[in-house]
């Protein structure tokens, strides 16, 4: 019997990608670590006075929220949310990889759920567990990994600013350690066991140790530290500049303070008392300014105060966009003067950088990214948003979806939404970068925030260009796929006909946009439940395009697609059948026998010949499918091999047992050869495999390869995984049927 049949991941996935190193030693990789960790600060000390006993609160089961401590009434304000729970966290969770306490340290962003989504596929993908392509989905397997192992292991959920954002995301396990920051305790979900830490600002023997640490080289500079820290007030942030500052430029604790003094005297005079970080980044940004004397260094941070600043990738610093940004800005002529601007920014204070290996990534707080944009001319933040625009797309060229990258840029995308107003929209339509980073989001499988953002994109194009215009359209057309994508076919219903109602509007009736619209409508009537409707849509649709177009337009060969797959919903399979035959044929005459899409379209002609009891015919379509996959990719892709499980599992259909048989061994081989044997793909070949035996009789060779399959799926995912419980049902059947026999 097929995979399906027990519930497994299906066994036809031609666009799975080929296999990956990763995937050859699924769940073997160890110790893991995942997502970027930003870089501990120079000077770094630990906060045994105002954080006491952290680390030993950190143990296997617990959970620990690092939050802005509340104010003391009448005292000054700080740098707001700026008290270093970041900087601890980094720090605890390198001691405790250092010292191999945990073997799985996963750092995950959780600014958003998109963002929480991305961090645990990520760390998925190291242990073998990202499988699918449903970003919730993978999610659950690594949840369910981390509940079940007996691996000590520690996530870090860095920056959470919503509770629901978690929901039915909280790590848990009794070998698992939890650190949360947030800056509002508020965000910190109080349905679980969560042991909340106020941070307050460095006491003042802890700053004074910080500073003389960061001073060791020349004790000179230390006259005046002791007042300098009574002014700084123990604020990380005010004292990360500082003495960034005075390392680089020798100065005296004293002289700084003297700058400092008439600096907040300055800004004081507007009325109010003045923090002290929004005093000392004025003095870092001046002192990096004479740094790069080219000028660049206040344009880039106005570039990067309008993008996220958890990890930035250091590409988009180097882009084109943005070098003909600071070309206009400053005169600076290129990557070799702009990258200089940020590695002054650094040295300043101002900025982090993690420049190890071959990807740069640059932090930045969200303290000083408000009060740069305070302070920047609005021109000059206008310019600054529409290069950060152009600089993403341009970075974002070749990343996969899933990758760190891709996540980093499209959380990148969402700052520049919310700092930018309705600028991306000035030049009469959609910035390119509000499209790419949606479609990204669906490339990613992350269904659930990818509908989100397309139906804000269609609220602010309707809003700001019209409901005609050709952007507000397409924003309408992918809400609507996103909606199909996440399971909510009645409203992607509702949009794909208002879609199809205005191109026909906007672009005529027989523009192939147009038909393709229709297609979708019935697409998702059929998705909603409503095959008889989807069956009526698609026929016209058909019938338009191949009027209109002729019967080799690609429009016309989904059309018949599209129907083929509405008559197998309402159990019609001989009408199925003549609508895949069209689609063979017409892709046939345009493309030939070995085109990749060519062979999908026969490999749906079988599925309908199959539901049709035709079994003999859809053999014979299955085999030819099985030789256009070896012709074009080889006996070894992962689309062959599927090619071949679908066959046996037509075998099966036909009751042609020892047929069957052959082709699921030499599947499971072949799985097992390309994936490794701790695949979950390789896995679940392996119960067709065992389900073939029982069939067969072979039942003691059925049992032993499902127990197998059991411990191993045990022992990488866990027992509660879904695989896992499929594969015992699987076992319970063939024992309950040697039972019966």
């Amino acid at each position: 019997m097929h995979a399906e049949g027990y519930g497994l991941m299906p066994a036809d996935d031609p666009a799975r990608p080929a296999s990956r190193a990763g995937n050859r030693a699924a769940g073997r990789a160890w110790p893991v670590r995942s997502g970027r960790v930003p870089p501990v600060a120079d000077g770094f000390i630990a906060r045994t006075e105002t954080v006491p006993g952290l680390a030993g609160a950190l143990v296997p089961g617990a959970a620990v929220a690092l939050v802005t401590a509340r104010q003391a009434p009448g005292s000054p304000p700080d740098w707001p949310g700026a008290c270093g729970k970041t900087q601890l966290a980094a720090d605890v969770s390198g001691s405790l990889w250092r010292s191999r306490t945990v073997g799985l340290v996963a750092w995950v962003t959780a600014t958003s759920r998109a963002s929480v989504l991305c961090g645990y596929a990520q760390a998925a993908a190291q242990l073998g567990l990202d499988h699918g392509r449903d970003a919730e989905a993978v999610a659950s397997r690594f949840g369910a990994w981390l509940a079940g192992t007996s691996r000590p292991w520690l996530v870090v959920l860095d920056d959470l600013r919503d509770g629901a954002d978690l929901d039915g995301l909280w790590p848990a396990g009794p070998a698992g350690r939890v650190l949360v920051t947030a800056a509002d305790a508020a965000a910190v979900p109080g349905e679980h066991r969560v042991l909340v830490v106020e941070v307050p600002a460095f006491s003042t023997r802890e700053a004074l140790n910080y500073l003389m640490g960061r001073l060791s080289a020349d004790p000179d500079q230390r006259s005046g530290a002791i007042e300098l820290v009574g002014e700084l007030g123990g604020e990380p942030a005010a004292l990360a500049h500082a003495s960034a500052v005075l390392v680089s430029s020798g100065l005296r604790c004293g002289e700084y303070r003297e700058y400092f003094a008439r600096r907040r005297a300055q800004l004081a005079a507007g009325g109010g008392p003045v923090p002290a970080g929004a005093v000392t980044w004025t003095l870092a940004a001046e002192y990096a300014a004479r740094l790069a004397p080219g000028g660049g260094t206040w344009p880039v941070l106005a570039l990067a105060a309008v993008v996220d600043g958890h990890a930035v990738p250091g590409t988009v610093f180097t882009t084109p966009a943005t070098c003909q940004y600071l070309a206009d800005a400053a005169g600076l002529a290129g990557p070799a003067d702009a990258w200089p601007a940020v590695m002054a920014l650094e040295r300043a204070g101002l900025v982090a950088v993690d420049a190890a290996g071959s990807s740069p990534a640059v932090w930045v707080s969200q303290a000083l990214q408000a009060a740069v944009r305070a302070a920047a001319p609005p021109q000059l933040l206008d310019r600054a948003v529409r290069a950060a625009a152009n600089a993403v797309v341009q970075a974002a060229h070749g990343h996969q979806a899933t990758s760190w990258p891709a996540a980093a840029l499209r959380s990148c995308a969402v700052s520049l939404r919310r700092a930018a107003g309705d600028v991306l929209w000035d030049g009469g339509g959609c910035h390119r970068l509000l499209l790419r980073a949606g479609q990204s989001l669906d490339a990613a499988g992350l269904t659930g925030p990818a509908v989100t953002w397309w139906r804000e994109l269609a609220a602010d194009s309707s809003r700001l260009l019209g409901l005609a215009h050709p952007d507000t359209i397409a924003a309408g057309a992918l809400l609507a796929d996103a909606l199909l994508a996440a399971g909510q076919a009645a409203e992607a219903e509702t949009w794909f006909r208002w879609v199809a109602a205005g191109r026909a509007g906007v672009l005529g009736p027989d523009h192939p946009a147009t038909i393709a619209a229709e297609v979708s409508l019935g697409r998702a009537l059929a998705a909603a439940g409503q095959p008889g409707e989807a069956i009526a849509v698609l026929a016209e649709a058909a019938r338009h395009g191949e009027r209109v177009h002729g019967p080799d337009d690609p429009g016309t060969w989904a059309a018949w697609d599209q129907q083929a797959a509405a008559f197998l919903v309402a159990g019609q399979a001989a009408q199925a059948i003549g609508c895949c035959q069209r689609s063979l044929a017409g892709r046939e005459r345009r493309h030939g026998p070995h085109d990749p899409a060519t062979v999908e379209a026969r490999l749906r002609l079988a599925g309908a010949l199959l539901a049709a009891g035709k079994t003999k015919d859809a053999i014979a379509e299955h085999k030819q499918v099985l030789a256009g996959r070896e012709h074009t990719l080889g006996a070894d892709h992962p689309g062959t091999l599927a090619a071949r499980a679908a066959l046996a599992a037509a075998l099966d259909a036909a009751g042609q047992m020892a047929a069957a048989l052959a082709q699921h061994q030499e599947t499971c081989a072949g799985y097992e050869r390309v994936f490794g044997g701790d695949h979950p793909d390789t896995l679940a070949r392996r119960a067709d495999l065992a389900r073939a035996y029982a069939a067969a009789g072979q039942l003691g060779e059925a049992v032993g390869l499902l127990r197998e399959a059991i411990a191993r799926s045990e022992q990488v995912l866990s027992l509660g995984d879904a695989l896992t419980r499929a594969l015992r049902q699987a076992l319970a059947d063939v024992t309950g049927q040697m039972t019966t026999g």
